[in-house]
């Protein structure tokens, strides 16, 4: 069942996204090489507390950690470890903040030092993507719209996305009706309506869209080793258009 949010349950789920959104700007400072991705997790845990929220995630079907922590070639869901990011790498931080009840979700692949023209490419690419999607999340679209949006444009540039993760409803709990396919066809699926929430996390490859699964049943990464991206938000359908809670003050 797809259910829509009262004014008062956005205004809790804007709060949850205005503190995720400062703890993406705070990780950006931090990522360089040499630190780690627990060291990150860790960060994220301290700056929760603090701020009297918690991770959602944690505990989540077994989950161990506050966020996931995706490198290179891994799509989604890794585990967060004590190896050190080395320059040229990239990495995605992915989480899930609950404050006083109210949900955000937000992932974004940072660029490790100096990285390649083509991981940057990827970078600057899947982020596009993501927009394409959210231009069209307006009331009275079909979730195909936005899939479709994605998929032609990072085709259209060379890259793959990604079929077997997808976005999805939020609020009060993490994963909730509709999915949101970010491929597929225009004018296909169940129609957006005004109070819906949902998140919009395309993972757009460099080589084949497949993905593989680890020994630890969590991480997912391509089939042919290339490189990953992944950008989300989490959106409200307005009358007015798409509003983005987990902002972080550059859209």
């Amino acid at each position: 069942m797809i259910n829509r949010k009262s004014t008062r349950e956005i205004e809790m789920m804007r709060a949850a996204g205005k503190l995720l959104a400062a703890i993406h700007k705070e990780i950006r400072k931090m990522i360089k090489p040499g630190i780690t991705t627990m060291e990150i997790d860790q960060f994220v845990e301290r700056y929760l507390e603090k701020h009297g929220a918690t991770a959602e995630q944690k505990g989540y079907n077994g989950y161990a950690y506050a966020t996931c922590a995706s490198i290179n070639d891994e799509i989604c869901h890794g585990f967060p470890r004590k190896e050190p990011l080395k320059n040229g790498d990239i990495v995605t931080i992915d989480m899930v903040v609950n404050l006083n009840g109210g949900l955000a979700d937000s992932a974004w692949t940072y660029a490790v030092g100096e990285v390649s023209e083509a991981a940057e490419r990827l970078l600057e690419v899947t982020k596009n993507s993501l927009y394409k999607g959210i231009e069209k999340a307006l009331p009275g679209s079909r979730i195909g719209d936005i899939g479709h949006a994605i998929q032609q444009y990072a085709e259209a540039e060379g890259y793959s996305v990604v079929r077997d993760f997808t976005g999805h409803g939020i609020g009060p709990t993490i994963h909730e009706d509709p999915h949101i396919p970010h491929f597929g066809l225009p004018n296909k699926g169940p129609r957006l309506k005004e109070g819906m929430v949902i998140t919009i996390e395309p993972m757009i490859n460099i080589g084949e869209w497949g993905s593989q699964m680890d020994d630890n049943n969590w991480t997912a990464r391509t089939v042919d080793g290339s490189l990953s991206a992944q950008y989300e938000h989490t959106i409200v359908i307005t009358k007015d258009g798409p509003v983005i809670l987990t902002d972080q003050d550059e859209e």
